[in-house]
């Protein structure tokens, strides 16, 4: 070891290693992603089976969030999943606020209160990966007046599930 510099893994434990990841990725997805129809998380043997069945292998040497993000790409072609929305709030100062909504609005993807006193408080649903980019947005555009506030990581439904 000290000569060659590297350690000899046997078999049994470097299987374990890859499952051990294995189940850290899908439990990775089954935080972040929901049903897009009821809003429900999915459960984390569902996505293990789900990436079985798309025969997904597992990278040694990426961090378990790189392939997280990629097996929900390779997901979303065989089975309804995307990634739970962000609810932010945003306080924007009254005379930027007109012109940096109209910036925002591409990147919301549900708005739910809109409320313009002294100020234009914002609150809405975006997709996570468009967080850095609407927090650079505002920060550039207020110059550090205007608040972006995280409500909640993920909007997903909790409780049973009504039968009709």
């Amino acid at each position: 070891i000290l000569s060659k510099g590297e350690l000899q893994v046997s078999d049994k434990e470097r299987h374990t290693q890859l499952e051990q990841m294995f189940r850290d990725i899908a439990t990775i997805v089954a935080d972040k992603c929901v049903n897009p129809e009821t809003k429900r998380p999915y459960t984390v043997i569902l996505i293990e089976r789900a990436m079985k069945d798309i025969h997904y292998s597992v990278k040694p040497h990426k961090s378990t969030k790189q392939q997280a993000l990629e097996v929900i790409r390779q997901l979303k072609e065989t089975m309804q999943i995307e990634r739970a929305h962000m609810r932010l709030r945003f306080l924007l100062p009254a005379k930027e606020g007109k012109k940096l909504k109209e910036k925002l609005k591409p990147l919301i993807k549900v708005l739910e209160s809109e409320d313009f006193h002294e100020q234009l408080e914002i609150v809405c649903l975006i997709d996570p990966g468009c967080f850095r980019e609407i927090d650079e947005l505002i920060r550039s555009e207020t110059k550090g007046k205007g608040t972006l506030e995280v409500l909640s990581l993920k909007d997903v439904e909790e409780g049973d599930e009504k039968l009709e």
